[in-house]
């Protein structure tokens, strides 16, 4: 190996760190640049067939993970796809993704930068999916998780007839006015509700976080909405929360509304935990929702009826299934009385939107999110993006708005480099203010791709067109 080979493969280790990948310049001559993969040959020939003048680049691969003809120093034409996820109360997910594509184009003019939206299956899910998928929003008035009326939105995705709903919308905890929080009482009525409506607009597929609940009912609110009868020993509907299901008798699916058998449900759930138990539902979520110390066995006893009784008309039904717990047991009602799923929410949202068809071509990869720390890597958003990105050895660069010391853990687990966007000594409510979150997040990008480009300029020189 030649040692200005040698000299440029170090160099782009040390100062860019794609390890599996390189920024290779246009050449009419054949070239014998190192493989640095390991596994793979010591040297790849090729001839590369256009001019360093031409617009135009050529990717190709030996092998995933192997040597890529990525950027063309002297185009500027570079691909990069940019999924970051919302900066909660200051950016959404695709103001966040179009700031840093503002920051990339004040460096590379010509750049194509492809913005996709990206979330959890929490908070932001709908948001990031109707803006960046062509959908709507729409909002429908449903019961609260108190009993009063509340505004609840969801997303349509006109092209596949999708609704994308948060349960949280209808029946979430920021719902709940202050000092009535008490899970012994709330409802997941409103969800039902939200279901309804959106079946009555042609809707047949649903996407739906179950995060951010007020209720511990098991779902029995929505399967009220949905016509189930939950009824007591006198045959009428049981009272809201899960205190009703003290009343519960036996369940009835005659007026079930007739859309619901076409319905298929995606439920975004990163939960495992079952609906009783010391790992249930009652025992780990009830307090957070404002759940009495007494309450909690009285909770678990009641859901443990419930679920016997769901078995007496739906056999298969498991109260013992990871994330059947999740929402308070609004996953078991899912499961058990609904075509439903319940999938990593991370990996949901990835799937439906494309995501790996465009980090697949591109040149390098930026995420982030609000925060990123140690948990960053156990599954969340940002490392969902670098794994889809390293199966195509791909560098990945993350932002964000703080980062803590821990998040070192993030560059073992597919996070090439991470960068916190503040810029200078200022207050929490200056950082998270719409527009001077896009300004750093924007400033931050550029700087970091005046690096690449000085480097990859000083590495390897490409003559300039004189035609």
């Amino acid at each position: 190996m030649g040692e200005e080979n040698k000299k440029a493969n170090r160099a782009f280790r040390d100062n860019i760190g794609c390890a599996g990948s390189a920024l290779i310049p246009y050449t009419k001559k054949k070239v014998n640049y190192p493989a640095i993969s390991a596994g793979f040959p010591r040297h790849a020939d090729f001839t590369e067939k256009f001019s360093p003048c031409m617009r135009h680049r050529n990717t190709f691969s030996l092998t995933p993970g192997g040597i890529y003809d990525k950027i063309d120093p002297g185009s500027d034409i570079m691909r990069t796809v940019i999924a970051i996820d919302s900066f909660k109360g200051s950016l959404t997910s695709m103001q966040a993704g179009n700031a840093a594509a503002e920051g990339i184009h004040r460096v590379y003019p010509d750049a194509e930068t492809v913005v996709r939206p990206l979330a959890d299956g929490g908070e932001g899910t709908v948001e990031a999916l109707i803006s960046g998928m062509n959908g709507e929003l729409r909002e429908v008035k449903v019961t609260g998780p108190c009993g009063s009326p509340v505004t609840a939105g969801y997303g349509i995705i006109g092209s596949t007839k999708t609704a994308v709903m948060e349960m949280s919308a209808a029946a979430g905890l920021t719902l709940v006015p202050p000092g009535r929080a008490d899970p012994m009482h709330t409802t997941t009525y409103g969800v039902g509700e939200m279901i309804r409506d959106a079946a009555a607009h042609g809707c047949r597929d649903f996407i739906i976080g179950i995060g951010g609940s007020a209720t511990n009912d098991g779902g029995a609110g929505m399967l009220q909405a949905l016509g189930f009868g939950l009824l007591n020993g006198h045959g009428e509907q049981i009272p809201f929360g899960s205190a009703g299901l003290a009343e519960l008798s036996r369940i009835t699916d005659g007026e079930v509304m007739p859309e619901l058998e076409e319905c298929r449900f995606r439920i975004a759930c990163d939960v495992t935990n079952p609906l009783c138990g010391s790992s249930g539902c009652s025992a780990v979520f009830a307090p957070q929702k404002g759940a009495r110390p007494e309450d909690i066995p009285v909770m678990d006893k009641l859901l443990g009826r419930f679920a016997a009784l769901t078995k007496t008309v739906r056999p298969a039904a498991d109260p013992g299934y990871p994330g059947a717990g999740a929402a308070g047991g609004l996953g078991f009602a899912f499961l058990s009385y609904t075509n439903a799923a319940a999938e990593s929410g991370v990996e949901l949202i990835l799937r439906e939107t494309r995501l790996e068809e465009y980090i697949r071509t591109a040149d390098i990869v930026i995420t982030g999110e609000g925060r990123l720390d140690a948990q960053t890597a156990m599954g969340k958003a940002p490392a969902g993006v670098a794994e889809l990105a390293k199966r195509y050895g791909k560098p990945v660069i993350a932002f964000a708005g703080s980062v803590t010391k821990d998040a070192a853990a993030l560059n073992s687990h597919g996070i090439d480099a991470f960068f916190p966007i503040i810029r200078g000594v200022c207050s929490l409510g200056e950082a998270m203010k719409t527009e001077n979150a896009k300004e750093n997040l924007a400033d931050s990008a550029e700087q970091v791709f005046r690096t690449i480009r000085a480097v990859q300029d000083r590495i390897f020189p490409t003559e300039k067109c004189t035609s």
